[in-house]
């Protein structure tokens, strides 16, 4: 339990452990490493070998008839040049391996990350940006993955050195080894105290980073409204200075480390100092050879390389620590919304839906916004809510499919005949495939008309897609596109005016054939005459199903509201009255008000 503890408070090692998902590579590529690290110490030791064979005149011979006798040359010639072929081929793979290992492991991150983030509910998405949900599935799963790599890699490519070349230095004296040990564990302890520090300033540049990404986010998507209102250069100005930002926390992380790493770096380099020094007096005592003091000499230098990588190593993982951090914030986070093991499925007939003593806080910050609502909706009626902006409309619209919670209450939904079932207890993918929210945001993907049109009814068949269309008013739309149901809408639909993405979203939500559509204020980008139209073609889309359309229709103009069988007054969080237009009309002065009568 208690390793499991520890494995939670570390970040970069729960990302480490996804390693286990691909055993057989990860082995692979490790054996290959061990390979070639061990045949670059045999490749210095040989190198000793060929020196001590010419300190004592072995390398080029004199032959009895006078010539010179090269073999031995050659031999150690050809001896190494095959060692460094061999482990140049056997990099190479380790090296591709470590890319695939890399690449695999980013997919697995990013696709856990936009599973996760298509999990949580929507008051998770309402308190965090887009470009901080962008920044964790780039910049810092990039980060990880930079520091994974090179983190196993590294940490096992120079414990490897490290044991065997100690080891050999520890063959030729102890004390060759004992010293150099001593200065690499003083060094190494001096660069990890300096972790928590460079967590804490990569998470400040973590930060500045998301406002910068945010920043673009929102250039690109409202782009109409900065050219309409002429913000250009305001916008303009506010992105440098979150670059600004950015560039100044990265440049205080880059000081910290600039003053901090090579001090200890300065130490683990006095091993070469020691070596020679020491190891020059073991020659002058006879106790060593010059090609085994070379062999140290080669042995050391490549040791000193590798441990003051870590230095480097230490500032990547640090960095990925911090971005690893803010990963699991997002992975762990669990959504607002829980459903039961066993839910129930919805009344097979026609679907009205009852709110009883409902309040709601979407965003967890204590502030109320719906309290103790009742309201019904009978099936097959069309009730439009009206209420001030801020009154709580939308909130209520999102409560209905279960995007967002209530903190206290019942949502209920069937009929007297059938029954009723409570919300929590309802299958969540079939509540919110009969209970249709067609938002106010009219949101459209970057794809073909048909392909937006065909996401809540893949099979639907051409013809279908016209009825759909001409139902929402939007039939003489296909006359003005180009390639007609295969034109491309653009990203967010922008190649379409207000009105027609509505209108397209609304014969998408017809096709989904839900029994409660829900309008939050939808048609706002619709004339009166092509609203009614729409409402209209709703309507008669009732006669020809076995089982009505409910709707609850979000209005904020008097022609939605003189569509509706029942008109709700929402004010102050709750229903303050109901009745049909006339009869509010006659007798609610803020009705009056609200609607400009």
């Amino acid at each position: 339990m208690r390793g499991k503890d520890y494995l939670r408070r570390s970040p970069l090692l729960r990302c480490l452990a996804i390693y286990r998902e691909m055993p057989a590579k990860f082995l692979l590529t490790a054996v290959l490493l061990a390979v070639v690290n061990i045949a670059l110490v045999g490749q210095q030791v040989m190198m000793g070998h060929a020196v001590q064979d010419a300190q004592h005149g072995l390398l080029v011979v004199a032959k009895p008839d006078g010539a010179l006798d090269y073999s031995r040359v050659w031999f150690w010639i050809g001896l190494l040049l095959s060692l460094s072929l061999a482990r140049a081929m056997v990099q190479y793979g380790a090296g591709l391996l470590s890319l695939s290992i890399g690449q695999r492991l980013l997919t697995i991150l990013r696709g856990r990350l936009f599973t996760q983030i298509q999990r949580l509910d929507l008051a998770y998405h309402w308190r965090h940006g887009v470009g901080e949900m962008v920044t964790r599935m780039t910049r810092d799963a990039d980060k990880v993955r930079d520091a994974l790599i090179n983190f196993w890699r590294q940490i096992f490519e120079t414990g490897l050195i490290v044991v065997i070349s100690l080891g050999l230095l520890a063959l030729y004296s102890p004390w060759l080894a004992i010293v150099p040990l001593a200065l690499l564990v003083t060094g190494i302890g001096l660069l990890w105290r300096e972790a928590d520090a460079l967590v804490a300033l990569d998470r400040r540049i973590g930060s500045a980073y998301d406002a910068v990404t945010q920043d673009l986010s929102e250039g690109v998507n409202g782009v109409r409204v900065i050219k309409a209102f002429s913000l250009d250069g305001a916008r303009a100005a506010r992105f440098r200075h979150h670059v600004d930002l950015f560039r100044t926390e990265a440049r205080a992380a880059i000081r910290h480390a600039a003053r901090r790493v090579p001090l200890p770096q300065t130490i683990i380099a006095l091993s070469h100092a020691w070596v020679l020094g020491f190891g020059a007096w073991l020659v002058a005592q006879g106790a060593l050879g010059l090609g085994a003091l070379v062999a140290a000499m080669l042995v050391v230098n490549t040791l000193v390389l590798r441990i003051e990588g870590i230095g480097r190593l230490l500032q990547v993982v640090t960095d990925a620590r911090a971005s690893a951090g803010r990963i699991w914030e997002v992975l762990d986070a669990e959504p607002g919304i829980r459903t039961i093991n066993a839910p129930l499925p919805l009344p097979p007939g026609p679907l009205g839906v009852r709110l009883r003593g409902v309040s709601a806080s979407p965003l967890g910050d204590g502030a109320t916004v719906l309290r103790d609502l009742t309201l019904e909706v009978r099936p097959g009626e069309i009730v439009a809510l009206v209420g001030a902006t801020g009154s709580g409309k939308s909130i209520l619209t999102a409560l209905l499919p279960r995007l967002v919670d209530t903190d206290e209450g019942r949502i209920e939904f069937g009929s007297d005949e059938a029954g009723w079932v409570d919300i929590r207890d309802a299958n969540p993918s079939e509540l919110r495939r009969r209970v249709h929210v067609l938002p106010q945001e009219s949101f459209l993907f970057s794809d073909s008309l048909a392909a937006n049109l065909k996401l809540c009814a893949p099979d639907a068949n051409e013809a279908r897609l016209h009825e759909a269309l001409d139902k929402a008013a939007a039939g003489e739309l296909l006359a003005r596109l180009s390639d007609g149901l295969e034109t491309r809408v653009g990203d967010r639909g922008a190649t379409l005016s207000g009105g027609q993405r509505q209108r397209v979203c609304l014969a998408r939500a017809l096709l989904a054939d839900a029994d409660i559509l829900v309008l939050d204020d939808a048609t706002s980008a619709l004339d009166a005459q092509t609203e009614r139209r729409a409402i209209d073609g709703i309507r008669n889309l009732q006669s020809g199903r076995a089982r009505p359309v409910t709707m609850l229709i979000v209005a904020s103009r008097l022609s939605t509201a003189l569509i509706a069988d029942r008109v709700a007054l929402l004010s102050d969080g709750r229903i303050a009255a109901e009745g049909t237009h006339d009869e509010l009309a006659q007798s609610n002065p803020a009705y009056r008000a609200l609607m400009g009568l």
